[in-house]
């Protein structure tokens, strides 16, 4: 693939821009998904973008990155949000938790070489995932209908006000906002590589992801968007109740079978 041609081509672009608004103005009905034409069109862009531009950078990052560089760097991102973990963790009363976390991120600093390495791992000190979306979870704000965001992907009301969050919570907003030129487009970079580094791990599991998803793309994307994030904020704790519910809202998309 030609990836300069592939980046850089404005009657893709120009299409990719058309499709999502055409189907942004579809009507739908669905109360439970009351944004699903806005939905729809942004993940058709969505699906373009990472195809022709997402993807093939993260597959030309995973080819020439040694994996132990690769994970290295993915350590490194991963303790930089130790930070907004430890604060959603008191947010939300974890203290013991909490307290884990911080020794976490002070080990990993430390002896990791500022989190090269995960060092915390090896001394029972697991990497915990909290973020801002599940704090506003606990504390009783509803999520909202499903959205899909430009770039970003499967998101809720909620859990875009979460990032509002997330961003206050991490150290390289502040280096970005106060820090020198250098240290801004220093920050760039880091989060551009940040981003080309979560697509990459994501690669050895892209086959199955789409096999899974059969053709209604969308609505297993939704599911387990949604599935995922209950499952975080309730740290993996599900009931009976949940999952009679969630075969409910699948027996429901179905289209009813007609008599004979």
């Amino acid at each position: 693939m030609n990836l300069q041609k592939s980046v850089f081509n404005p009657r893709l672009l120009g299409g990719l821009l058309m499709a999502t608004l055409l189907s942004a103005c579809a009507s739908n009905s669905n109360s439970n998904d009351p944004w699903q034409g806005w939905n729809h069109g942004v993940q058709t862009f969505n699906d373009t973008l990472d195809k022709n531009v997402v993807k093939p950078l993260a597959q030309g990052y995973q080819w020439i990155t040694p994996d132990v560089v690769d994970q290295s760097i993915t350590n490194a991102f991963s303790n930089v949000n130790d930070v907004g973990v430890i604060i959603n963790d008191f947010l939300q009363l974890k203290w013991r938790q909490g307290s884990m976390d911080v020794g976490r991120l002070v080990v990993n600093s430390t002896m990791g070489m500022g989190g090269l390495f995960d060092v915390g791992a090896a001394m029972n000190l697991p990497k915990h995932q909290e973020d801002f979306g599940q704090t506003l979870a606990v504390w009783g704000v509803p999520s909202g209908p499903y959205l899909v965001l430009p770039i970003y992907g499967p998101n809720s009301p909620r859990d875009t006000l979460g990032l509002i969050g997330d961003a206050m919570f991490n150290p390289l907003t502040y280096v970005s906002i106060f820090g020198t030129s250098d240290a801004t487009y220093s920050t760039m970079g880091a989060r551009f590589v940040e981003v080309i580094d979560k697509r990459a791990q994501l690669l050895s599991t892209e086959k199955v992801v789409n096999e899974a998803s059969g053709q209604d793309r969308y609505e297993f994307m939704k599911n387990a968007y949604q599935q995922r994030r209950d499952y975080l904020i309730k740290d993996g704790n599900t009931d009976a109740s949940d999952l009679d519910k969630e075969l409910d809202s699948l027996d429901s998309d179905k289209p009813a079978e007609q008599k004979p």
